[in-house]
Order: structure tokens, then sequence, then C-alpha cells
């Protein structure tokens, strides 16, 4: 009686141990992987909340222009000639001024 009581408790923390490096990579997934894009995902919506009217940006397209309008969801972008393209601003991939004045690099 006394053996079987003892037997189901060691089989018990043993299936705890079978799952503790399941559980460390999920812990070693989040700390590399997931909160550092997390991070750079808020950066990126920060950045594009502060954009306004004549900066200079670079789309993920890599069209160059310059914002003439700014709207809740779209910019209206110069891109040179007189030609105006509307971007959603998801568009965006980079502020040209920063890169010019070597801000991105230093990140």
């Amino acid at each position: 009686m006394i053996s079987s009581i003892l037997l189901q408790a060691s089989s018990g923390a043993g299936g705890l141990m079978s799952f503790l490096p399941m559980i460390l990579i999920v812990v070693v997934f989040f700390f590399f992987i997931i909160r550092p894009q997390m991070k750079k995902q808020k950066d990126h919506k920060k950045y594009i909340e502060e954009l306004g009217v004549n900066s200079k940006i670079v789309t993920t397209a890599g069209i160059h222009g310059r914002i003439v309008e700014v709207n809740d969801t779209t910019f209206l972008v110069d891109v040179g000639s007189g030609v105006k393209i509307r971007f959603d601003k998801s568009a965006v991939a980079l502020d040209a001024s920063r890169v010019a004045n070597g801000e991105v690099a230093k990140k």
C-alpha cells in the first residue's frame, strides 16, 4: 500500500521533469524572439505617429518622398516632379531624414 503511494508520487515528479525542457524552450523563445519583436513593433508604431508634414520618408517598396498631408490612416507623399501618391501609414519603412543624420545607425 505504502509502496504504491510512493510510486505514484515519484511518477508525478517525473512527469513534471519531462515537461521542464519544453517550458524552458518556451521561455527562451519569449525572451529572445517574441519580446524583441514586440518592442520593435511598438517603436515603429510610435515612429509612424511622430511623422508629420515635410518629413522625408522611404516606403517598404523603396519609394522615397516627402509627406505633404497626414490623415488618420494615410499619408499623401510627394515623390518628385509634383507627383503625389497616397500611402497607408503601415507602408512607411523609415524616416529618410533620420538616415541622413545617422540616427538610425546609432540604434
